[in-house]
């Protein structure tokens, strides 16, 4: 917590070694957090690219983070994925294929592998908030469940059973069993 303290100091003196750190260890995880929340790879790299967009804007307008830079970091990819989501109701957009040249997969197989990734998004959107939260930040974000009770001002029992009601309601969905 003292060392995120100080690379918070030296953010906000514009320290470029600071800000690169910075950079350097969050985005993996703010990444992993977007594409299990968004659908679409490039997609997710360009809303990341947006939390540190705005991370530097914060600094400059002096509306920086106080106390942690993680959970600024995490409530600003939400508040960016909820933007995204309000935006892509308004325009729907068709999802270009990511394939280099000359690589080749057989039609069904990547049908497949669509419709699985198609599946498992829609399932998600089917769970609550707080079960779409929690299945992120401990699955997209990888952080222990004593964090993410943290982050969501739950107790650590709450985000359990949050986590299991959402496995077992997505192995639900998944399945097409009802009980």
């Amino acid at each position: 917590m003292q060392d995120e303290l100080l690379l918070l100091h030296r953010a906000k003196s514009y320290d470029p070694d600071a800000l690169a750190q910075v950079h350097e260890r969050y985005y993996d995880a703010i990444y992993r957090y977007m594409t299990f929340r968004v659908n679409d790879l490039q997609t997710a790299e360009d809303l990341t690219s947006e939390v540190f967009v705005r991370f530097l804007h914060a600094i400059q307008q002096k509306n920086a983070p106080q106390k942690t830079i993680r959970g600024w970091l995490f409530g600003t990819a939400s508040l960016i994925l909820k933007e995204h989501y309000r935006k892509k109701k308004k325009n729907q957009v068709t999802e270009l294929s990511e394939m280099l040249p000359g690589e080749t997969v057989a039609p069904t197989e990547k049908m497949e592998v669509q419709e699985k990734k198609d599946a498992l998004h829609k399932a998600i959107t089917n769970l609550t908030e707080d079960q779409q939260q929690v299945l992120a930040l401990r699955f997209g974000y990888e952080l222990p469940v004593r964090e993410v009770a943290e982050t969501m001002n739950k107790s650590e029992g709450s985000v359990k059973m949050l986590q299991t009601r959402a496995i077992a309601a997505l192995t639900r969905l998944m399945t097409g069993s009802e009980s």
